[in-house]
């Protein structure tokens, strides 16, 4: 729980404390950066993700730290995308409406995780539209991943409390033939 608030706290830090001025959209080497650095950050999320998932898929009983895994993994996917959608405002000012602040990206960055869609703020170019489907994918994989770890996880406990109140009934005694009842003083049964 401490390790989740502290990698919550610095992506915080470092999302309102990385600087954005830096501006190369006015020329086309400087677009081309930009859409290479957005896809060279998706990659990376790809390779995150697919690593998440398969540790996972190789033990799928260890449950506690899987969890804590992908809840850092949706805490990196938001501050990318937050990120992204912040310098896609500022510096093609028409891909939003509403979206004017660092805590405006982050605020339609969790809106859109959870694909809540109050519609104050909205993607309208076609830019900020394909990185809202980029992400809400990223959102399905992980959250669907984060659920399938809970659920077996569940699953795995139900399983072995079965199993050991399974081995324990024998040892107790159910069986009237082992282990009569006392017979009761008033000789009511």
């Amino acid at each position: 729980m401490l390790r989740n608030v502290a990698a919550l706290v610095c992506a915080l830090l470092f999302f309102y404390g990385v600087p954005m001025e830096w501006n190369f959209a006015d020329s086309w080497p400087g677009r081309v950066a930009g859409l290479t650095a957005f896809l060279a950050g998706v990659g990376g999320l790809i390779w995150l993700t697919a690593r998440r998932i398969n540790r996972y898929l190789r033990e799928p009983q260890a449950t506690g730290g899987r969890v804590d895994g992908m809840l850092l993994m949706l805490c990196v996917v938001a501050m990318f995308f937050a990120l992204y959608y912040y310098r896609l405002a500022v510096h093609y000012p028409g891909q939003f409406e509403g979206l004017e602040t660092r805590t405006d990206a982050l605020y339609y960055t969790i809106v859109t995780l959870g694909t809540v869609g109050y519609g104050d703020i909205h993607a309208i170019g076609q830019a900020a539209r394909i990185a809202t489907m980029v992400q809400i994918v990223f959102d399905l994989v992980v959250i669907g991943s984060l659920l399938a770890i809970v659920s077996t996880g569940i699953t795995h406990r139900l399983e072995v409390a079965a199993r050991r109140a399974q081995v324990a009934e024998p040892e107790h005694g159910t069986d009237d033939t082992r282990n009569p009842r006392p017979e009761d003083p008033t000789g009511d049964r």
